[in-house]
């Protein structure tokens, strides 16, 4: 990836990207097999993490996003993940999952195919 694309890329989007190879590793947890779902899903965490302080989960539904990122619960990783390994988004997915990869990590030029930042 050049120097000049790096750089306009959000530094939320890069935090979002670091987080979640880190995550999946540390929870023996994968990326789905169509790397355009893991970049909508990191690209929704890093524009909640800019509008509301938070990487609230991009996947569901809130009448009150502030509210419910106070309330921590949908904030990634949220409790369905850290408590079953339950990802809603398909950002972490176990090994079992007919749609996990066998990837823990994903390039930039790779999430960046998949959509336009």
């Amino acid at each position: 990836m050049s120097n000049i694309m790096s750089n306009s890329i959000p530094e939320s989007f890069k935090a979002m990207h670091k987080f979640s190879e880190a995550y999946a590793k540390r929870t023996g947890t994968f990326f789905c097999i169509d790397t355009s779902v893991t970049a909508v899903v990191i690209e929704g965490l890093a524009k909640h993490k800019d509008n509301y302080g938070a990487p609230l989960c991009p996947c569901r539904h809130y009448d009150d996003k502030k509210k419910e990122v106070a309330n921590t619960y949908w904030n990634c990783p949220c409790v369905p993940m850290r408590e079953r390994k339950e990802c809603h988004c398909m950002l972490f997915l176990t090994q079992n999952n007919e749609f996990a990869s066998n990837k823990q990590k994903i390039s930039s030029s790779v999430l960046l195919e998949s959509i336009k930042l």
